[in-house]
């Protein structure tokens, strides 16, 4: 099994390259959907979430409210680790049981946001990052999720700087390209991969 940590900054279209790479074969495990699990309603990762930060973060019909719950933690650094130290061992335990469910000579992909801002890296056997420019980024999330500029530009700056991304990569797949390259690209690194998860087997 090869152990493939994947990041990149919002708006770079890692969400396109894990598309891309579940179709070449690869086990996706989205760190992001798990998230969304592990706080679904009667969780006691939502009864979590609301002790610490109050009722206030729930919808009317019981779920998280995600928007209120953003806009919370997104403008304070102390509240947005209260959140995580909630969140992330949970999403942790369930990432490990879908991983030991996969075949032994799988590539599994773990889509993670914040693969470089947690310190992540040595948990993998190979890190990618989908990398695109500040202004593409912007231009993504402004014109194709509908985000304010001001709040697009705050969840950037949220985040790791792309140095810092880079920094940790392994293999870098740049996303200011045409679908067609993007797809060229995928299948490029894929073939590596499989290669690499044919070694560590041997």
């Amino acid at each position: 099994m090869l152990k493939v940590g994947l990041t990149g900054g919002i708006g770079a279209g890692k969400s396109e390259v894990s598309r891309l790479l579940v179709g070449c074969g690869a086990v996706l495990i989205d760190a992001d959907r798990i998230a969304r699990e592990v706080v679904a309603p009667g969780t006691p990762g939502l009864a979590a979430v609301a002790d610490a930060f109050g009722a206030g973060v729930l919808a009317p019909d019981g779920s998280l409210d995600r928007p209120k719950l953003g806009s919370i933690v997104f403008a304070d650094p102390e509240k947005l680790a209260v959140l995580n130290s909630i969140v992330h061992p949970l999403v942790g335990a369930r990432s490990r049981e879908l991983e030991t469910a996969a075949p032994e000579d799988a590539v599994v992909v773990h889509d993670v946001p914040l693969l470089a801002e947690n310190g992540l890296a040595p948990l993998y056997d190979v890190v990618l990052v989908v990398d695109a420019s500040p202004a593409t980024q912007l231009d993504r999330l402004v014109r194709l999720r509908g985000m304010a500029e001001e709040d697009a530009r705050a969840r950037m700056a949220a985040q790791a700087t792309r140095d810092k991304r880079l920094e940790i990569a392994d293999i870098v797949i740049d996303n200011d390209v045409p679908l067609d390259q993007l797809e060229r690209r995928v299948r490029d690194v894929w073939a590596d991969l499989v290669c690499r998860a044919r070694g560590s087997q041997e």
